[in-house]
């Protein structure tokens, strides 16, 4: 990992905070280790910026924005597309460091550097679509039409479990708008940020442009309480816990401004008698252990008819013994560590009161000890038979928990039990069927942003527009027209006759 961390630019000790072309000087403020939960080893140090150190992000970013924001789209666009090219030279070494930092699989790793480059490619392309509308006006001789302003500084709050890809969904796409951005990255994986931080710098100064449209801010809560309270913030992009959301939502809605908000999900696969259990099972598992069940669209819980429950429930608990746990950076493991000693402590307390509540652990919800397990943070992914109602399952766990609920009759009733929680992100169906595919994708089926037939509720395409419902918060980021958000909306009408008529056909005569 030392050739990574050198080819990446990581420091033993990394500034709190960079404005894009320069980085903060050391010394004086507080100094956070973050640690690998691959094997508990010190990776490096950062230090922690200050409130002080934020004003003087916004302030470079607002004289930012007044230059970048006059630059054509289809230019700032040519920018992001030089970004996407550096993150494909860079994306072996990137994907290692996501891994060591964060603890998801290499191969996750890699598909996070990919959403990372899959992302500038669509932010180019939409750099050329950037479309307003025309209508007609009832006054003649008049043109009424709409169009989409920059919006200004952007304040982005990303998670631990998906490092960069979040952060590039939100400052890719503002950065084609002609927004500038700051953001600070989970205290839990700074890393990751400081080497995309670097990465963007040589393309920013390549071009000749100013420092502040892309800003780092290496913080904690108070940093992020900060953004989410300050007006020349007018849109804040959080991703995290619906408790976190909630705070940033109440904050950047008193000042009226605008939060998107990607929060907490308890998503479920139902399983029809009439479903390929074949491709159910596979996506079932991969949905439930991936990056150790720290996915916001993790599979949480499995609805399954009555009439296959037993075949499913057998071959998931057999399946589950053998899955490969260990060091993600070894390509033959298919299960990393979780983040950190909190979120083991989570999983243990959560078996421990579903059990409590009736619920029957079938297999897994041991920590791992001893040699390749050296963090303290395996655990073996745990199948749990549960009612929908238990309080545990409906509380979403960052854990590799999942739930098996049985279900009988049609479809209907599994579509009830899946939308009887409070969270509505991702969701899924496995059926042959046709009515019961429509009937799940119906106004009156899934209630999720996400409703997938024959595929699982994880791995979402940057294409469509990514978010959910409910306490999820209603936000969209990545794809479709989600670049809307990052604007401020004009509706425009252009007189051009030599009289001046009012609308609705109102006379006032002076």
């Amino acid at each position: 990992m030392k050739e990574v961390l050198k080819t990446l630019g990581i420091q033993d000790v990394n500034p709190a905070y960079a404005t894009g072309l320069e980085w903060a000087e050391l010394g004086g403020r507080e100094i956070r280790e973050i640690y690998s939960p691959v094997n508990g080893e010190l990776i490096a140090k950062v230090e922690m910026a200050t409130k002080k150190d934020l004003e003087t992000v916004i302030e470079v970013g607002q004289a930012a924005f007044k230059e970048w924001r006059k630059l054509p789209a289809p230019k700032r666009g040519e920018i992001i597309r030089q970004v996407g090219e550096e993150l494909r030279k860079y994306k072996d070494p990137l994907g290692k460091l996501v891994t060591y930092e964060m603890g998801k699989i290499y191969q996750e790793g890699l598909g996070e550097v990919q959403e990372m480059i899959d992302i500038c490619d669509f932010a180019v392309g939409q750099s050329r679509q950037l479309y307003g509308l025309q209508m007609h006006s009832e006054r003649p001789e008049h043109r009424m039409f709409e169009q989409y302003h920059p919006i200004g500084i952007v304040g982005i709050i990303s998670a631990f479990n998906f490092p960069v890809a979040v952060w590039a969904w939100n400052a890719m796409l503002a950065g084609i708008c002609g927004d500038v951005c700051i953001w600070k990255p989970s205290e839990k994986t700074p890393l990751t940020a400081i080497a995309c931080q670097n990465i963007l710098k040589d393309v920013l100064r390549k071009n000749g442009l100013p420092e502040g449209i892309f800003n780092l801010v290496i913080g904690d809560g108070e940093v992020g309480s900060a953004m989410s309270h300050d007006k020349r913030i007018p849109l804040v992009s959080a991703t995290g816990s619906t408790r976190m959301g909630k705070k940033v939502g109440e904050a950047v809605g008193a000042r009226l401004g605008k939060s998107l908000l990607e929060l907490g999900g308890n998503n479920a696969v139902i399983i029809s008698e009439h479903a390929d259990l074949e491709m159910a099972i596979r996506a079932t598992v991969f949905g439930a252990v991936g990056t150790c069940g720290q996915r916001c669209t993790s599979t949480r819980r499995l609805i399954i008819h009555e009439n296959v429950y037993e075949e499913v429930k057998n071959r998931l608990v057999s399946v589950y013994p053998k899955l490969p746990i260990g060091n993600p950076l070894d390509e033959s493991k298919l299960v990393g560590p979780l983040i950190d000693q909190d979120a083991v402590d989570n999983f243990k307390n959560a078996l421990s009161n579903v059990s409590e509540e009736g619920g029957n652990v079938l297999v897994g919800g041991e920590v791992l000890t001893g040699e390749g397990y050296e963090s303290g943070f395996y655990v073996t992914p745990a199948i749990v038979e549960a009612k929908n109602e238990y309080e545990m399952v409906q509380e979403e766990t960052f854990a590799p928990i999942l739930y098996l609920i049985k279900y009988s009759g049609d479809i209907e009733n599994a579509i009830e039990i899946q939308n009887g929680v409070k969270q509505g992100l991702s969701s899924a169906v496995f059926t042959l069927n046709v009515r019961e595919s429509e009937r799940f994708l119906a106004a009156a089926g899934s209630d999720c942003g996400i409703a997938n037939v024959n595929i699982g509720t994880s791995g979402a395409e940057i294409g469509g527009a990514f978010g959910g419902e409910k306490e999820t918060g209603g936000g969209r980021e990545s794809g479709s027209d989600a670049w809307k958000v990052y604007m401020r909306r004009q509706t425009n009408t252009l007189n051009y006759s030599t009289e001046l008529p009012l609308a609705q056909g109102i006379k006032f005569d002076i």
